[in-house]
């Protein structure tokens, strides 16, 4: 097969989706290395690195490097233009996984990446801009996917509900797994903390924005600890995010900004040290396409606390305990019952690397290459303008952009 792959989110500063693409097309480079892989640095027009590629970390007998752009405006020009499919030299397969879907392919097969709809749930969870660049970007992939690859079945799911025009034998659910290929490693402590010790404090790993929950978090932590419980810090693992700058004020009028640690960025090695020595990795997020911070804990054995929410019971299963991320007291009495069993904890670290063990990109890529070849062998769906026009009145396609 010739597959055109988006690496676009790949860069230094990769987050979740960045993490699947860059695992996943490893993967598959070592899984089906006989293919041709054009890796496209930049795709589309609503994300864009300058600095992609910098270096080349996927290497491969039959992989190169697409098209590379150094300003938005070129890249905007190039994956808009009607002649695309010529430029790109007609693949077999054109992945797409920024969120952004072209819709002017007529051969090419195009699978798009659905990693969650949270932006269309809550306004409060994202900037407005960002909303509507998934939602055209989902909406678009409604229009012109050959087949869309979800990260879990609840978004598969909801991607129906929202789309009922797409048809739902064409929707796959492909699990992500960790990014950490040793579940033996140790890492290293986090250079700015050093007072921490092991075992000995609570760990939430997640960018600070609203619908990771650390608000909820934090009251339920302050409750722990007006409660007598066992004295060991909160440690906050993640970047700023959007819609969170007064987070740190809140917690001061919480009282326990002696007590909650923000560490900013932090190295891979660094938090695979975190997840090691953690006493129990605690992850409330409200909604979640897949939720990686939850699987990555169980690897390294982390007991686990985590929301029963969207797709986190898929991941989690019955190796953490699951709990509603919109009532802080259940966290808060949940705290309290695990610092005083540490036999608890410890069964449910056990439990925890054995739920991990269940992910493995190997078989993810395998996944995901048949779904090429089963895209490839189905028809394409040419007559998608009419069905979205008869779905929607007057909707063209040429105007989603």
């Amino acid at each position: 097969m010739q597959i055109g792959f988006d690496i676009s989110q790949t860069g230094s500063g990769k987050a979740g989706c960045g993490y699947y693409t860059h695992a996943m097309i490893k993967a598959m480079l070592a899984v089906g290395p006989q293919h041709d892989y054009a890796l496209y640095p930049s795709f589309g027009d609503f994300f864009f690195d300058a600095m992609m590629p910098m270096t080349n970390p996927y290497r491969g007998a039959h992989a190169e490097y697409g098209p590379r752009h150094l300003t938005r405006t070129t890249a905007t020009e190039f994956w808009n233009q009607q002649s695309l499919e010529q430029a790109i030299g007609k693949p077999d397969i054109v992945h797409a996984n920024n969120f952004w879907a072209p819709v002017q392919l007529s051969s090419s097969r195009l699978i798009y990446t659905l990693y969650d709809m949270g932006f269309a749930v809550n306004p409060e969870w994202t900037t407005e801009i960002n909303r509507i660049g998934c939602f055209n970007g989902v909406f678009r992939s409604s229009i012109a996917a050959d087949w869309v690859v979800a990260i879990s079945q609840y978004s598969r799911a909801h991607y129906l509900k929202l789309f009922p025009h797409f048809p739902s034998d064409r929707v796959s659910v492909v699990h992500p797994c960790s990014r950490f290929d040793d579940s033996t490693a140790r890492g290293i402590p986090v250079a700015t903390l050093k007072a921490l010790n092991v075992g000995e404090f609570w760990l939430s790993v997640g960018t600070i924005e609203p619908r990771k929950n650390q608000r909820l978090l934090v009251q339920a932590y302050a409750r722990y600890i007006e409660a007598g419980g066992r004295p060991m810090p909160l440690v906050l693992a993640g970047g700023q995010g959007w819609l969170m700058g007064d987070f740190q004020s809140y917690v001061a009028k919480l009282g326990i900004s002696d007590r909650v640690i923000l560490t900013g960025y932090i190295t891979d090695a660094e938090l695979i040290w975190l997840y090691c020595n953690c006493y129990v990795n605690l992850y409330p997020s409200v909604f979640e396409g897949f939720g990686l911070p939850v699987l990555e804990g169980m690897q390294f054995g982390a007991p686990t606390l985590c929301s029963n929410a969207t797709s986190l019971p898929e991941v989690a299963g019955d190796a953490a305990i699951l709990l509603s991320p919109h009532d802080s007291e259940p966290w808060t009495q949940a705290m309290l019952a695990l610092a005083s069993d540490p036999d608890k904890r410890h069964q449910l670290g056990l439990a925890a690397r054995a739920r991990a063990q269940q992910f493995d990109w190997k078989r993810s890529a395998t996944s995901m290459l048949a779904i090429y070849e089963k895209a490839i062998r189905a028809p394409k769906r040419t007559n998608m303008k009419q069905t979205v026009s008869d779905t929607y009145g007057h909707t063209q396609v040429e105007n989603v952009s």
